[in-house]
């Protein structure tokens, strides 16, 4: 079987975390956290960034940071995982889902307007497969209306919209290290980012528990206690150590991923213009960090019939997210309008295998099933 994902090891991995643990220092905020950090801000220019235990940590980060009331309004794609809503939620906002593009599974930026209300705070762009939505559109959308923005980079390392780094454009970001993302931290990991000047500060006593703690360790205060909200974001520098061995290695695995993702296009190009199923969309204002590589088909049906005949053959190929205004949890709150771009993604886009260890010939296994299954 062809696991649908597989996390990939450096072989640095375990060196890192001995030399972690028998330097004695475990709980966060120690020389790999602090070598991951500074990796990040000076590789793509980030004011300030954080480690946290996961990417859901860093959204909740981000939500606690917008300072938001009671009643207050952000704007998130309805076609995304549950913890984009979730973060926002926690702080008493109420969600306003947006559609996606029919172009890809992208916030369209184009109905934003059309959103916002007295009551709006946020804007949330989702960079879905790791490919930028429109940001043009969404930081205009957002200066118009005094807005603040909130990337949602989990899928979105190292990818770009013109020239700019994800995660670089907003006021703040987020991204993951999940075990199914493009590198991880062990299993869990995230990281929050913070490119305003006026939320870094606050950002780093958020982390330590609503502790100026990190302000006593630099020497800044004479002593340190409580001054606000937080919450135990900060994870280990075991997982610290894991991730360094995986940015250490980022420009080799994006390599490999991207030969992956363009042997995929190439070969399954001519099924796509037969019209059975459409491929991924790259915008020109956007990279590709080869994150995901996805197929959309006509229907319902005949996706479900893809995963099956995959499955029987020893593929695994899976669907993606449901959409939030139309779950359990949410539907009663909703406001009734049709978001039929993001229901066709949920019903119509299955994602194919991608990771580092793949092999060309598994892909081309994987393909020339595919092709099989159409010529039945």
């Amino acid at each position: 079987m062809i696991a649908f994902n597989q996390p990939h090891l450096t072989g640095k991995e375990a060196h890192y975390m001995y030399e972690a643990v028998y330097a004695g220092k475990l709980s966060g905020n120690g020389k790999f956290t602090k070598r991951c950090q500074a990796w990040f801000e000076e590789r793509y220019g980030f004011r300030k960034t954080l480690l946290t235990t996961s990417g859901t940590d860093a959204l909740e980060m981000c939500a606690m940071l917008c300072d938001l009331q009671p009643g207050d309004e952000v704007i998130i794609p309805s076609y995304t995982f549950v913890s984009t809503a979730l973060a926002f939620l926690r702080e008493g906002a109420k969600v306003v889902f947006a559609d996606s593009m029919k172009r890809n599974p992208n916030l369209d930026a184009e109905q934003l307007e059309s959103l916002i209300t007295p009551r709006t705070k946020v804007i949330v762009p989702v960079h879905y497969a790791g490919v930028a939505c429109d940001m043009d559109a969404v930081m205009a959308v957002a200066k118009k209306h005094n807005l603040l923005v909130v990337e949602d980079a989990a899928q979105a390392i190292d990818s770009f919209y013109k020239g700019k780094p994800l995660g670089g454009i907003g006021h703040m970001a987020a991204f993951s290290f999940h075990e199914t993302k493009n590198i991880t931290a062990g299993g869990e990991g995230g990281l929050l980012v913070v490119n305003d000047e006026r939320f870094v500060r606050r950002c780093e006593i958020l982390w330590e528990k609503g502790t100026n703690r990190a302000e006593f360790f630099r020497g800044e205060v004479n002593k340190y206690g409580w001054v606000d909200m937080g919450s135990s974001f900060l994870p280990s520098e075991v997982n610290a150590a894991f991730l360094w061995a995986q940015l250490e290695n980022l420009d080799e695995i994006q390599t490999k991923r991207r030969q992956l993702w363009e042997h995929y296009y190439e070969r399954l190009a001519p099924l796509a213009k037969r019209g059975l199923f459409s491929l991924p969309d790259v915008p020109d204002y956007a990279t590709n960090n080869a994150h995901m590589f996805y197929l959309v088909f006509p229907d319902y049906e005949k996706r479900t019939a893809f995963i099956k005949y995959l499955k029987e053959n020893g593929v695994g190929a899976v669907f993606h997210y449901l959409s939030l205004h139309s779950s359990d949890f949410y539907c009663s709150r909703h406001d009734g309008r049709s978001l039929p771009e993001c229901d066709r993604y949920a019903d119509c886009l299955v994602r194919l295998p991608l990771f580092y260890d793949l092999t060309i010939e598994q892909v081309d296994y994987i393909v020339d099933t595919i092709e099989k299954l159409y010529a039945e």
